[in-house]
């Protein structure tokens, strides 16, 4: 026990130090880093675009008649990379930029020969814009060739914000940055102004050229257009084969500080039983850019009113199900604590959600800090929070993890990871781990491939004896004819990070993945998809205990953007006790096989209608299970978007039959890209609860914004709907920057 405590003790004094360390002598180190990288384009050239000089009278309209437009140097046009690689794009796009010490101005003209048949239908924020017209700028502020700035806007004007993640391979969409973007339609097509200012980025000190990428959607044809790494294999998000964005001003920071005051007023009844209770609450966010590529945040009295309710989900499985963390404060900075090559929702080292959720239930988090950004060639992750008691839930208790990630090698890198607390005050627990990937996108000249390993180890008071690490590797070649994958992972019977998500534990899982992908030529089909794939989870010993085999033959996308698949899945289980899949129905332990079947149709986005359906049918243990899915999308104008969504599940096992559904509507008004409403209804036959969240949010300036939030529940029981709980919220928050 000593020996624990002792651990304990110095996994919570590394964390500390680590924690000041990264906030107070990190920045002193800036001087440090290695040489930028330089964007590989294969034998072609890098593109270079000069920033012109940003008036401090330019208007942000979207119409870019000002003389500073006239007088800057501009990307003359893009070269189209889908459907015909290097072919002429269907509308010139005209790109530019403009910069003064304060930030920047991009503007972009995109013309289009048919006007009336451009596809834009959203105008709120962070709206899916990405099946529609838009065009998506990249920015690579630290000319590292892995991170980056992806901002994009459609022809209405609605904006959506993202980093790049997992060194180019997607982006996380959780991010919001303070940026303003104006979109102007007219005969010529349509053209965009986007105004950034340099409190919203970080980057390394000292450079006067960024990586810088532009693409541009049309829908109605499903084609891209790109500046530069003109290739299927590559993503805009890869900035290592971004081009140049030279003649950068040395931006001022001023103090790097930014104050943001919220308050908070509620009303509303808990649950049933309760009496309506009025509150009023303060809290209060503080960011300090230390350094150009270091930001410190503090947050007090946290709330998350604003927060949209998770979307509820069926589970046939033995296995708890992954939700994904909604809250601002743990998602600003959330890509420099990602962790491992492969690793997505079974192996999980540090889950944000863990912190101040338990059981379902909310815990007041008191106050917090974190670190994020880089220090030459090495991203910097460090959070501690503490969070309050909550009777009968959980006691106070504090938290924190610290990750270090370490650019090697041209596009490659190596990290650590630690975690210390629990969100239950439960003593010694801690985690640490390592990890390596490999990463290159000029393999055989212009390929994607990738090659990483990891390890992990934890430990917590109460434990039994056994295995409490985690270790795993992956090898993978995502290109867009051939995409391979091979991973495993060994989860030990013990590993239980307490700030961690593992839903399986004590298994061996392996996975082997293979999907060939031609683009036949001048045919309706766009592109084949034969994929096929296999999971296979053993015990640590070997013996097997699950296995689903995926094919695809029959699987394809139409240039309209239709999508038809079929797909033929072998499953098996082994339970080594009785499982009870739904109230009432209990499978007795035992070995089953059964082979699955789903057919499935998605219509195009781009249209006011489009609808998704699949149908799983087919034996299902000792009996049979089909599973009915229906997406409905809406778009009736600009205004109003509304979708409907439904999942059915209707078995027939010898233990008994069972029926579960769950079904969600949702209505948004788009009343303009700064103020937008939505309400979102759902129910589920497990639960017998419905629910309803309503959001109105307004962006006063790109500095305030003001939330309505009307949250009611009602349960039915004795087959009548009856008031369970309701809320209304009024958050009014503002940001101060020095």
């Amino acid at each position: 026990m000593a020996s624990k405590n002792r651990l304990w003790g110095s996994a919570r004094g590394l964390l500390l130090l680590s924690s000041c360390f990264l906030s107070l002598g990190l920045s002193r180190l800036q001087a440090q880093g290695g040489p930028a990288s330089r964007p590989a384009q294969g034998k072609d050239r890098v593109p270079v675009l000069r920033c012109g000089v940003l008036p401090k009278d330019l208007k942000l309209d979207g119409i870019l008649d000002e003389p500073a437009w006239k007088k800057a140097d501009a990307i003359p046009n893009l070269t189209v990379v889908e459907p015909n690689v290097g072919a002429e794009p269907t509308g010139r796009t005209r790109v530019q930029v403009l910069a003064d010490p304060g930030g920047l101005v991009i503007g972009i003209l995109c013309e289009d020969p048919e006007p009336d048949k451009i596809v834009s239908y959203s105008v709120a924020r962070d709206a899916h814009i990405f099946g529609e017209d838009h065009v998506r700028v990249v920015l690579g502020t630290y000319m590292d060739g892995r991170t980056g700035y992806i901002f994009a806007v459609n022809p209405s004007g609605a904006r959506f914000d993202a980093l790049v993640a997992r060194r180019g391979e997607s982006f996380d969409s959780s991010w919001d940055g303070i940026w303003e973007a104006a979109a102007h339609r007219g005969a010529y097509g349509w053209s965009v102004e986007i105004r950034i200012p340099i409190l919203t980025l970080g980057f390394k000190k000292g450079l006067h050229s960024w990586h810088f990428n532009v693409e541009r959607r049309i829908e109605r044809i499903r084609e891209n257009s790109r500046w530069a790494g003109i290739s299927r294999d590559w993503r805009v998000t890869q900035t290592s084969h971004a081009g140049l964005l030279t003649n950068l001003p040395d931006f001022n920071l001023g103090y790097g500080i930014s104050i943001r005051p919220s308050g908070v007023a509620s009303y509303g009844k808990k649950a049933r039983g309760r009496s309506p209770d009025v509150d009023t609450d303060l809290s209060l966010d503080v960011e300090w850019r230390i350094t150009p590529d270091l930001l410190g945040a503090l947050t007090f009295n946290t709330d998350f009113a604003e927060t949209e309710v998770d979307t509820r989900r069926l589970n046939l499985t033995r296995f708890p199900l992954f939700f994904p963390e909604k809250r601002t404060f743990f998602l600003e900075g959330r890509d420099a604590f990602d962790f491992g090559l492969g690793l997505r929702t079974d192996v999980v080292p540090f889950h944000s959600r863990r912190i101040g959720l338990v059981s379902g239930r909310t815990v007041p988090l008191d106050y917090g800090a974190k670190v994020v950004g880089r220090v030459g060639k090495t991203s910097v992750g460090a959070l501690g929070v503490r969070t309050g008691k909550e009777d009968g839930v959980a006691p106070s208790t504090e938290m924190g993890v610290v990750r270090l990630r370490r650019d090697v090698l041209e596009e490659s890198s190596v990290g650590v990871i630690a975690t210390a607390g629990d969100p239950l005050g439960r003593g010694g627990s801690w985690m640490a781990g390592t990890d390596f990937t490999y990463q290159t996108s000029k393999f055989r000249g212009d390929k994607n491939f990738l090659v990483g390993v990891w390890g992990l180890t934890m430990d917590r008071a109460g434990l039994r004896g056994g295995s409490k690490s985690a270790v795993g590797g992956k090898i993978d070649y995502p290109n867009d004819l051939w995409d391979i994958s091979l991973d495993y992972k060994r989860i030990g019977k013990e590993f239980d990070p307490s700030l961690g998500f593992v839903p399986r534990r004590g298994v061996q899982k392996f996975h082997l993945g293979c999907d060939f992908m031609p683009r036949p030529e001048n045919s309706f089909i766009r592109q084949w998809y034969f994929e096929s794939g296999i999971r296979y989870y053993t015990k640590l010993e070997g013996k097997w205990e699950s296995y689903t085999v995926f094919t695809a033959p029959f699987h394809f996308e139409t240039q309209a953007g239709d999508e038809i698949e079929f797909n033929v899945m072998p499953q098996g289980e082994r339970l080594d006790e009785d499982f009870e899949i739904s109230d009432g129905v209990v499978i007795p332990k035992g070995t089953y096989r059964w082979v699955r079947y789903r057919f499935q149709v998605d219509s195009a986005s781009k249209r006011p209608v489009s609808v998704g359906f699949a149908w799983r049918f087919g034996p299902f243990y000792e009996g049979h299970l089909d599973t009915f899915q229906v997406d409905l999308f809406l778009r009736p104008c600009s205004l109003v978007t509304l979708s409907f969504s439904s999942e059915n599940n209707n078995a027939r096992l010898p233990q008994g039959n069972f029926h579960e559904s769950v079904y969600g509507s949702r209505i948004r008004l788009n009343l303009s890209p700064d103020m937008d409403f939505s309400s979102y209804i759902q129910y589920d036959t497990e639960s017998k609860l419905l629910g309803t969240n309503n959001r109105f949010r307004w962006t006063i300036t790109p500095y305030s914004d003001a939330y309505l939030v009307w949250n009611y529940n009602v349960d039915r029981r004795d087959g009548r709907f009856a008031p369970e709980s309701y809320e209304a919220v009024l958050k009014l928050q503002y940001t101060y920057r020095f």
